[in-house]
């Protein structure tokens, strides 16, 4: 039986086991070059077992600038061949991949029109592209070779084509965008057909991959498995490529690559087991879609559904994932939350991850010190992410540490938030974090507030994660009302009529309407926003949020505030016109901005070794909450080499 661990045949060279680090927009970019921080990157995966490292899509041609940072292939040459030679180091190959982005890219930064098959809008920007001539298709072919060459030259292992949800390749293989009358109207793979083989030309026995859609989710009119399956086997029958990453997702669909944890892991399984049934064995079949666990990565590929697995963001959360594939080393899970990794909006920041933070700051991040012979003593109170995290830290490096946490159960805020829908992936990290405290050796003490007397009397360090309290409400509280902190609701909804007041437009809001509403309940969810969530087009979730909101029967009040709260009613008021609406039978619950826990802080007097991390600095993310329990892990450790901390 084959196993994720066994070595995999690419073309001419063979992979060490069959985990791939699949090609995403990483914003490490220095202009459009590969940079330093890219090779960082990627060596750490390579150093953590991964087989397979595909590098960020180059632009092939000046025409193609998807977004600020997108690597041009041209610019490339010299990150390509570091991003080589450090991952060989490692053991890894490494794939470059290639594409255009066509009529799904932006004009922002080249201010040129943009070059499709058809002048079919993008659904998206709305923006008409301009349909390529004859002289534009050979510049795009001659582009393609230009860039492996490049690529090959650099010390490569081979080149990945990109004709996934967005390239300029899928839109000619697509009845949806390619309404030509010519030849490349009558044969739509025929585009491909020619860039394919003019790199096999170029690349000649190294190793020519493929990204393909293979479902764009538009059956009335786009590529669906069984025809792009037979799309495949044609192309494979002439030995163009030698394996295929099956993915899905159009322009209609542009979420459908990478979801959150509304939707199910291993979304293509079925579709790239039709691949692989028919395709020729020598040509390997690549599966994608939110396969974050090495349980199932295994199945698949013991069952024979797919021949290598890209778990992209699992190797985000945890480089090391490799080295979890003989087993005994947990991996630190991935959550599906994409409020990290990715990348493609208007703050324009750098990849990382929301449970490793060290991700996409490799090297950038002060490493934790190893504390003095003499034993460091932490006392961390509170036991939320920050909390296991800053404890977890300090007992890797070898200190003694007591964890205090008032309430009964650990996870403080995160085991909340995974009572949400699509976010139960939380608890899997918080249960995570307490078992390697447990293995480090943390003494965790539960269901006991630590008291002023008991860490003023603590002689070593003293880590403060005592997390967050509500905010002050910006409304009218009249006596009898009744407001629910939704931290509190989470955990045991109110019955009757709930007003969700959500002036953030994140997750937490938006999950518990629907939570709610999921449970039987009346909910009204109230926005100061245009429309529900609106922070949610960070992760990819706005459009779903939105229609699972719809289908769960939640009513929606947009751009407007609560202004007022009595005993049974909440009086919500339009932004702009004044208006108001009673709200009759209504409890308030508040998912509005919160303030630092920071009483046991205020009483304290300042100390060598005092420090505060997440929440109970400034109440933010999950993801700062690890970064800075990280953090005065390390300035703890930094106190006791100097000897500062006792």
């Amino acid at each position: 039986m084959t196993t994720l661990g066994h070595p995999l045949r690419l073309g001419g060279s063979e992979a060490r086991n069959r985990l791939v680090f699949g090609p995403h927009e990483t914003n490490l970019g220095q202009e459009r070059a590969f940079s330093e921080r890219h090779v960082s990157y990627y060596q750490a995966r390579a150093a953590g077992g991964a087989a397979v490292v595909v590098t960020e899509e180059a632009s092939v041609h000046d025409s193609d600038w998807p977004y600020e940072r997108a690597p041009l292939a041209r610019a490339c040459g010299k990150g390509w061949a570091e991003i080589a030679r450090s991952c060989h180091h490692s053991g890894a190959l490494v794939i470059a991949a290639i594409g255009h982005a066509g009529g799904q890219g932006s004009s922002a930064y080249s201010q040129s029109a943009l070059w499709a098959p058809s002048p079919v809008p993008d659904v998206s920007t709305r923006e008409v592209p301009k349909a390529m001539e004859d002289e534009e298709i050979a510049e795009l072919v001659a582009g393609f070779e230009a860039a492996a060459s490049l690529a090959l030259d650099a010390g490569c292992d081979g080149i990945e084509v990109n004709a996934g949800q967005w390239s300029l390749l899928r839109q000619f293989a697509s009845p949806l965008t390619n309404q030509r009358r010519d030849s490349y109207g009558a044969g739509r793979q025929r585009l491909s057909r020619m860039v394919l083989a003019a790199l096999r030309q170029v690349a000649g026995g190294r190793i020519i991959g493929l990204r393909a859609s293979c479902d764009e989710l538009a059956p009335w009119a786009g590529l669906v498995p069984e025809a792009a399956a037979g799309a495949l086997e044609q192309l494979a029958a002439e030995a163009l490529f030698d394996y295929v990453t099956v993915v899905r997702g159009s322009a209609y669909g542009t979420e459908a690559t990478r979801p959150d944890g509304h939707v199910p892991t291993g979304f293509n399984r079925s579709t790239a087991a039709l691949v692989r049934a028919k395709l020729p064995p020598e040509v390997a079949v690549i599966v994608q879609g939110s396969i974050v666990d090495l349980e199932e990565a295994a199945a698949i590929v013991s069952g024979g559904e797919a021949d290598a697995v890209e778990m992209t963001r699992a190797q985000i959360a945890d480089p090391g994932l490799g080295h979890s594939l003989a087993g005994g080393r947990p991996a630190r899970p991935c959550l599906l939350c994409n409020q990290q990794c990715q990348v493609r909006d208007v703050r324009n920041p750098i990849v990382s991850c929301t449970v490793e933070p060290e991700s996409g700051h490799e090297g950038r991040e002060p490493s934790l010190p190893a504390p003095t012979s003499e034993p460091l003593a932490a006392l961390v109170v509170g036991g939320g992410p920050a909390g296991l995290e800053c404890a977890l830290q300090i007992a890797r490096a070898g200190g003694r540490v007591r964890l205090v946490r008032g309430r009964p159960e650990l996870g403080g805020m995160a085991l909340r938030a995974a009572r949400l829908p699509g976010r139960q992936r939380f608890a899997l990290f918080v249960s995570y974090l307490v078992d390697q405290c447990e293995r480090a050796g943390v003494e965790l003490v539960t269901g006991r507030t630590a008291s002023l007397e008991e860490v003023e009397a603590n002689a070593g360090a003293v880590v403060l994660c005592t997390g967050s309290r509500p905010g002050r409400p910006g409304y009218v509280v009249r006596p009898g009302a009744v407001i629910d902190d939704v931290a509190d609701a989470l955990v045991e909804a109110p019955a009757g009529r709930l007003v969700v007041w959500d002036p953030i437009g994140g997750p937490i809001g938006v999950g518990a309407a629907e939570l709610f509403a999921l449970q039987g309940l009346d909910v009204v969810l109230v926005t100061p926003d245009f429309v529900a969530g609106e922070q949610l087009t960070r992760s990819g979730d706005l459009a779903p949020a939105n229609v699972r909101l719809a289908v769960a029967g939640v009513r929606l009040m947009r751009q407007s505030t609560v202004s007022l709260v009595e005993e049974n009613r909440v009086v919500v008021r339009h932004r702009f016109s004044g208006a108001e609406e009673r709200i009759e039978g209504a409890v308030l619950i508040d998912a509005g901005h919160r303030l630092p826990e920071d009483e046991l802080a205020s009483r304290l007097a300042p100390r060598p070794g005092l420090e505060l991390a997440g929440d109970a600095l400034a109440p933010r993310t999950l993801y700062e909450a690890v970064l800075e329990g990280r953090r005065a892990a390390g300035a703890v450790l930094a106190g006791a080499a100097s000897g500062a901390i006792r």
